[in-house]
């Protein structure tokens, strides 16, 4: 039912946050950890759908923008059932490119990156084996093929912060581009947090709340 849809199920909650996947990822983003979010990416064969090239920044409501994004293969990812590829080093310059808005559905995204905005013969794919992983940055271009295979290919996200950002329930959807009514829209304000590890470090912008959405 919808309740259980949007209270998740331990399981994933206690994978996010083992100490083994907190080490790696404190590697990255530092020692204090918000746990914001877990997402199972799901492309069945033959009919999953394209991502198109994007920024996740466009879309989070999180600032300053800082993610550290963990990918786990569930199943193997490849560049037959439309793994992940990336614009090596796009996320260096820490800043958001020029989007437009595609209501397409056969995107699985609204937000696409201008074709003048970066270099697409530059692309690598990220393929994994299922239980390898892989990490990246709120910056980073990305985005993936459809899946024409006949395999699935399915991914947990689990989202990561430093405590040095804030998730601002105050930026809506409407924010964001998104649009109610469409299964791409989400609304922040009532999502859970965690902490994950170490201390919030935000209290000079009111601190992280880390009651609100939880059951």
């Amino acid at each position: 039912n919808k309740a259980e849809n949007r209270c998740g199920h331990q399981a994933f909650l206690d994978l996010a946050l083992a100490p083994a996947l907190l080490d790696i990822v404190e590697q990255v983003i530092g020692p204090d950890i918000v746990l914001w979010g877990c997402h199972l990416f799901c492309k069945p064969g033959e009919t999953g759908r394209e991502v198109p090239w994007h920024q996740d920044g466009k879309y989070w409501p999180i600032r300053p923008l800082a993610t550290c994004t963990l990918w786990l293969a569930l199943d193997e990812a490849n560049s037959e059932n439309g793994c992940m590829h990336v614009i090596p080093g796009s996320h260096a310059e820490k800043r958001l490119y020029r989007h437009h808005e595609d209501v397409n559905p056969a995107l699985a995204l609204y937000q696409v990156l201008d074709a003048d905005q970066f270099d697409a013969d530059k692309a690598v794919d990220i393929a994994l084996l299922p239980g390898q992983f892989s990490l990246h940055d709120i910056y980073m271009v990305h985005g993936s093929t459809a899946n024409r295979s006949g395999k699935r290919r399915a991914g947990l996200a689990i989202r990561y912060m430093p405590a040095t950002s804030l998730f601002d329930r105050s930026i809506g959807p409407r924010d964001t581009g998104a649009r109610a009514g469409d299964p791409r829209y989400a609304n922040f304000a009532d999502r859970p947090t965690w902490l994950a590890r170490g201390v919030d470090r935000t209290d000079c912008h009111g601190g992280n709340d880390f009651s609100i959405g939880h059951v």
